[in-house]
Formats: structure tokens, C-alpha cells, sequence
């Protein structure tokens, strides 16, 4: 074993957060008050949309998103089979039908004729999975969208303004990469973020959604039904609640608990403050790992295109003519190196609850194509530029052996 150890994605935490969170917990206002919704606030300046909600994690996120698309039994929501297992349990929460889509092939996106094959009249959503943080093509899908318009039948009101199908995007990964000069939040008709420890920016746990404004939308009124799905059905929360003889409150439904609190956005505060120069070291990391990697063995995602260029999540990284269990013999390797690895990801047809609802790996070729021989090495802003020299060296080494 080596005395070295690069864990795979610790986070980037600085004085400034600490300071943060000391404020909050020295103000006597620590769960959802004014410090989330000043981070909701910053958030909606950094994506160019009129509202942010922020809640305790981009899995409550998605979900909402479904609840107040009034999505449930007897529908249909497409999302891609090479993906986290957040991006289709949702679907399966609001007791609507997944419909998984294999990935092109060798590619982490789906295969957008599959795609467009799958809408049928049941069909409400589509769930596009940014994974590394680099966007799907969103003109292709909403160029899909378009095209299907004819089949869709509305449940609700929110629905009947789309019109056709929406396009929620999971971008757990993608806060801060662009997609033909749109940043991520203002692209697809609503998006998820996610905030959890390893992402590239952080509230520990954590997550926020943004939508696009359509016409005849009250953008007030929608994020007054997130505020409601998040708390309870509640009709006040509690800062509300403090002001002069407003205990009264009403539950207008049976909703969900899943807020973000003060301390949670007292970190992504100070983590969007600095996230500009947190995203130009990934950068200059990943242009790092593009010069030294071994591309006659090692295949690399390509975090930059003419599309636009994505957050550098993750360096996702495919070894030419090995199968999974020689993957799973380098990772080891890596691993006595002192490097920790990771592979994103398992498609969900191969795990049990997904085996449990009809799905066979089988039908997803491709998807277990990119699977078997994917490798993730350790991406994030506490890697100086020697540990990404020496991963890379002994990653060329392992793979030409």
C-alpha cells in the first residue's frame, strides 16, 4: 500500500463558510429563514431564471418538481437507464411508470431516436441526466418535444401552458456549466441542482431547482407551491410565524418536509461566492489530466465541445478492451497506490429494485457497454497539480499492464 492517499472527492471548505455558519448559529435562526432565501435569491442571479427553491437535497427537488406537474398513476416519465438511481425513484414515488432509455452508443447520453420512440399519450416528463456536469443536447430534446406535441394530454393547469411534454433535467452535476451560452438552470423547463458534500459546490446535504418563465405563468404563485409541497402543506412557515399574532396557519394538503435550512445556505453562500474560482481550478485540472492520460488506452469525457462546457464534475475515463472485472482489478490497484476511484455508473437495470420492476440489463446494451470498462478518477480543487501528475503516471502504468 502507498503512504499517499488522494481521496476521490472531498469538499473545498474555507473560512469564509465557517464564518457563515458561526453567524447563523449566533443569530438563534438556524432552520429556513432569511439566509436560504437570500441563497434561493443568488441562486436564480447565477442560473438567469426569476426564482430558486432550495430544499434539503436534488432528489426532493425532482420529486416536487413531478408533484406540482401533477404527475402520478397511470403516467409515463422518461428518464435515461445510465444514471443514480434519484433519477428514476421519483418517478416510481409519484406512482407514475419509468420508461428507461438506453444511452447512444459510447456515449453517457440517451440515444435521442430511442428517445423520441418511447413518447407515447401517457408520457408527461422527460428527465435528461447531465452526468460529469456536461449538458445533454437540449435542442434535440426539445426538438423531440415539439415533434410529439400532437400525443400529449394534460392532467393540470401547469401542465396545459407547456402544452407537451416538459423537460425536467437532473443536474445534480452540471450547477455552473453552460450550454450554447445558457447556463445550467435556464435551459431545460425546470432543473434540479444538487448540493451534497461531494458536488462542486456545497450545503452538506442540499439542493435547489430553477424554472424557465413561460407565458401565463405566475412565478410567485408556483413558488409559493414548492414553499408548500416543502413544509407540510403548511400555509405559513416559521419565520412567518413570528411576526406580532400570525401563529394561525392552515394545511392546505398533505405535503412533504424537505427544506433547506439556514446553516445549509449559510455554506452554499459562501461556497457561490467563491465557486467563480473553484470552476477555473477544475478547469486547469482537467486540462491537466487531458495532456498526461494515456488516450491510446484511455478513452477521456470531453468536458468542452461546440455546444458549450461543462461544470468538471467528474473525470469519467473508459479503458479500451477490458471488461468489468478487469475494471474492477485497476480500481484495486489504483487503490494500493493510495487513489481512490470510483465508476458512474452502474446502470439502474442491473441493480435489484430496478430488476424488481421488469428491467433486464439486456435491453440496455450500450448503457452496460459504457459501465463495464468506466473508471472515475478523483476530480476536485483540493488536488494540486503533483497529485494529478502522479495519479496520471500510475494510472498509465496500471492500464498498460
Amino acid at each position: 500500500m502507498s503512504d499517499r492517499i488522494i481521496p476521490f472527492s472531498p469538499p473545498d471548505l474555507s473560512k469564509k463558510e465557517i464564518e457563515n455558519v458561526n453567524e447563523v448559529l449566533g443569530s438563534s435562526w438556524i432552520t429556513t429563514g432569511p439566509k436560504t432565501k437570500e441563497f434561493e435569491e443568488k441562486i436564480a442571479k447565477y442560473c438567469d431564471t426569476e426564482k430558486a427553491v432550495c430544499l434539503n437535497s436534488n432528489t426532493a427537488c425532482q420529486e416536487l418538481i413531478l408533484r406540482v406537474l401533477g404527475v402520478g398513476p397511470g403516467d409515463e416519465v422518461i428518464t435515461s437507464a445510465y444514471t443514480y438511481t434519484a433519477s428514476a425513484s421519483i418517478i416510481n414515488h409519484v406512482g407514475a411508470k419509468i420508461i428507461l432509455v438506453d444511452t447512444q452508443k459510447d456515449s453517457y447520453e440517451m440515444d435521442y431516436d430511442v428517445l423520441e420512440k418511447a413518447i407515447t399519450e401517457k408520457t408527461k416528463v422527460i428527465i435528461p441526466v447531465d452526468i460529469a456536469g456536461v449538458m445533454c443536447d437540449y435542442d434535440k430534446i426539445f426538438g423531440i418535444v415539439e415533434r410529439k406535441k400532437a400525443l400529449f394530454k394534460p392532467n393540470n393547469d401547469l401542465q396545459k401552458l407547456y402544452g407537451r411534454v416538459v423537460v425536467a433535467a437532473d443536474a445534480a452535476h452540471s450547477f455552473g456549466a453552460t450550454y450554447r451560452g445558457k447556463r445550467s438552470g435556464s435551459v431545460a423547463d425546470f432543473t434540479s441542482f444538487s448540493f451534497h458534500a461531494v458536488k462542486n459546490l456545497t450545503t452538506a446535504e442540499g439542493g435547489a431547482l430553477t424554472w424557465k418563465h413561460v407565458d401565463g405563468l405566475d412565478n410567485e404563485a408556483l413558488y409559493r407551491e414548492f414553499m408548500l409541497w416543502s413544509l407540510h402543506g403548511q400555509s405559513k412557515d416559521a419565520l412567518a410565524k413570528t411576526k406580532l399574532g400570525a401563529w394561525e396557519y392552515d394545511i392546505v394538503y398533505t405535503g412533504y418536509k424537505c427544506n433547506m435550512t439556514d446553516i445549509m445556505a449559510a455554506i452554499g453562500l459562501a461556497q457561490l461566492e467563491r465557486y467563480p474560482s473553484l470552476l477555473a481550478r477544475r478547469k486547469e485540472i482537467v486540462k491537466l489530466y487531458n495532456e498526461l492520460l494515456d488516450t491510446n488506452k484511455v478513452d477521456i469525457i470531453k468536458h468542452e465541445d461546440g455546444n458549450g462546457v461543462s461544470s468538471m464534475h467528474l473525470m469519467l475515463t473508459r479503458i479500451r478492451g477490458v471488461d468489468a472485472e478487469k475494471r474492477n482489478e485497476i480500481i484495486v490497484k489504483l487503490a494500493e497506490a493510495g487513489i481512490s476511484a470510483n465508476v458512474h455508473y452502474k446502470p439502474l437495470p442491473m441493480h435489484t429494485a430496478y430488476k424488481n420492476l421488469g428491467f433486464k440489463i439486456e435491453d440496455y446494451p450500450n448503457a452496460y457497454e459504457m459501465y463495464q470498462n468506466e473508471i472515475s478518477l478523483p476530480l476536485h480543487t483540493k488536488l494540486s497539480n503533483e497529485d494529478v501528475e502522479y495519479i496520471c503516471k500510475k494510472y498509465n502504468e496500471i492500464v498498460k499492464a
